[in-house]
């Protein structure tokens, strides 16, 4: 559904294969941390109200949540940056579109993960192994951070195209996204 190839926007962030090695190396170190990671992250969503109504009006949807960003968060250290890492991150920006989730409440939950991970790498590694352990986990939720973004645009000009106002368009846009992958899926599994 993303727009551009995986390779293109690798080079746009600047993923190298020295970056991808080093987040396997840290894999072991920050794994450990997804639960952490989860809590923290819907914490600092849960208090912009508009967010916090969307997601934590169905309790079974708050346990999805945290086991979603839990595989997300260790995905990233499996640097698997391939098609299907793309497309998996794209849904995710689309299901916070439709949950109401704003990129103005998003990116900066982002970027509070990356501020206690990179605490924890500096307390964690030696000194000499931070720097490139900092730039590479940098490069990762840049990257994470552009397809969801992407997600959300071509969302808001898939829900204005269908009428949508402009403060609800990503929303209805990811709705409809979804709704017709849903079918584009049922029908291949259909055959």
């Amino acid at each position: 559904m993303y727009t551009l190839p995986i390779d293109q926007i690798l080079q746009r962030v600047g993923i190298q294969s020295r970056h991808v090695r080093t987040l396997q190396r840290l894999a072991p170190v920050m794994r450990p941390l997804a639960y952490e990671m989860a809590l923290a992250f819907y914490d600092y969503l849960g208090r912009d109200p508009r967010a916090a109504t969307g997601l934590w009006d169905d309790p079974q949807r708050v346990e999805r949540l945290y086991a979603a960003f839990e595989d997300w968060y260790r995905e990233i250290f499996a640097a698997d940056y391939d098609e299907a890492y793309a497309e998996k991150r794209w849904r995710i920006g689309l299901m916070h579109a439709r949950l109401g989730v704003h990129t103005s409440t998003l990116i900066p939950a982002v970027g509070h993960v990356h501020t206690l991970a990179s605490e924890h790498i500096l307390s964690a590694l030696r000194p000499s192994e931070a720097a490139d352990s900092l730039e590479s986990f940098t490069k990762a939720l840049a990257l994470d951070t552009a397809l969801l973004a992407e997600s959300y645009e071509v969302a808001t000009v898939k829900g204005i195209d269908a009428g949508a106002d402009w403060r609800a368009a990503a929303r209805r846009g990811a709705e409809i996204i979804l709704a017709e992958s849903t079918a584009r899926l049922a029908f291949i599994r259909g055959r």
